[in-house]
């Protein structure tokens, strides 16, 4: 039960098409059945987002809405939005009814802004969750009359917004790194004896990452390194298998024990997205951060405290090359003591506890109803 007492009783969820929405939505949903089995929950998706296998996958129902994407310039999307938002909204309002609900969370995307528009036509109070330093147009525009404002980075740009840090799954908040790490390392395969690397652009993959890595798969086993690489669905690379002697590499397209992985590895080379900076601050690894180079540059900010910090190393898009790799990862990860030095400064600015920082903020909004 959340400090401020239990009051939600019925939480409509939306957010999708990444993980980065995916996942902080299925930390918040944990967090709330954990406080009260009887809570009602339910997300809202679209048919093609990682929402739709991994919601009903974790045990909650998932209505649907039509993918309505908010053009940023002119273009033929911009004169079919009416017509199409309206319809969104109207699935929104559907899965409003049909939980009768107290709240509604909005984590930005696709999802969130038919969501806000139909809470706020019945009066619903509404949450928003915002993970990146700059904010998308969804949750700008659901700030504007949203009940609270959660943000993950403390300069992120909102009306009256409260810092509560990324709504972490429980196995990676409470993650114990080095009691996990023979486990993990026999769940991937991989050998003790080699010091390791995770690489992961993230649940879509990063083209500019794998192609980086998949040139140096040779120089990094000459130099005993080894790694496990996810490179998102449908972007595998093909990697020989290693021979007696060699480190291996292990390329999966995707990792649903996400805390395995980071259990298993000593340095992490990824993008920058939210999610991703905030679970590697909480269990206090040591990353090569990729920002994504396009959108409005969010991923830059994201990384700006860990970077400033010292726990993190930022490497822009363009000089991630096999070069760069080949150069620069084998030394790092062969000095134990710069690594556990990023580590701890890692750890310094992770934040454990987001899930119940937003869980209270939505207790407070549930009180605000007046049927």
């Amino acid at each position: 039960m959340s400090a401020a007492g239990m009051t939600a009783r019925s939480v409509l969820l939306a957010g999708g098409g990444t993980a980065g929405h995916v996942s902080p939505l299925l930390a918040l949903a944990d967090c709330l059945r954990r406080e009260d089995p009887t809570v009602t929950i339910a997300a809202l998706g679209t048919a093609e987002g990682l929402e739709s296998r991994l919601v009903p996958g974790r045990g909650y129902d998932l209505a649907l809405v039509p993918k309505v994407p908010l053009p940023r310039k002119p273009s033929a999307d911009l004169l079919r939005l009416p017509r199409n938002l309206g319809a969104a909204v109207r699935a929104a309002a559907t899965a409003i009814e049909d939980i009768d609900a107290d709240v509604v969370v909005g984590f930005g995307g696709y999802v969130s802004t038919p969501a806000y528009l139909a809470a706020r036509r019945r009066g619903i109070p509404i949450v928003v969750h915002e993970q990146n330093a700059r904010p998308g147009i969804a949750n700008r525009l659901g700030a504007r009359f949203a009940t609270h404002v959660a943000v993950t980075f403390p300069d992120t740009p909102l009306p009256r917004a409260v810092v509560t840090g990324m709504p972490l799954r429980r196995e990676i908040a409470l993650l114990d790194r080095p009691g996990l790490r023979p486990k993990a390392l026999a769940h991937f395969g991989l050998d003790p004896q080699w010091p390791t690397v995770l690489v992961t652009g993230g649940s879509l993959g990063a083209a500019r990452i794998n192609a980086a890595f998949e040139a140096s798969v040779s120089a990094l086993r000459a130099a005993g390194v080894q790694v496990l690489h996810v490179t998102g669905q449908g972007k595998e690379i093909e990697v020989s298998a290693a021979r007696d002697g060699e480190p291996p590499y292990v390329v999966v397209p995707y990792a649903d024990r996400m805390d395995l992985a980071y259990a298993a590895v000593d340095l992490v080379v990824g993008r920058a997205g939210a999610n991703t900076v905030c679970e590697l601050t909480a269990v206090g690894l040591p990353a090569v951060y990729v920002p994504l180079p396009i959108g409005n540059g969010e991923q830059r900010l994201n990384v700006s405290t860990v970077v400033a910090a010292g726990g993190g190393i930022l490497v822009d898009d363009a000089r991630m090359t096999a070069n760069w790799v080949c150069d620069n990862l084998p030394l790092l990860l062969r000095d134990s003591t710069r690594l556990a030095a990023m580590a701890s400064a890692a750890a310094s600015v992770g934040e454990r506890g987001g899930d119940q920082l937003l869980a209270d903020l939505v207790h407070r909004a549930a009180r605000t109803v007046r049927r």
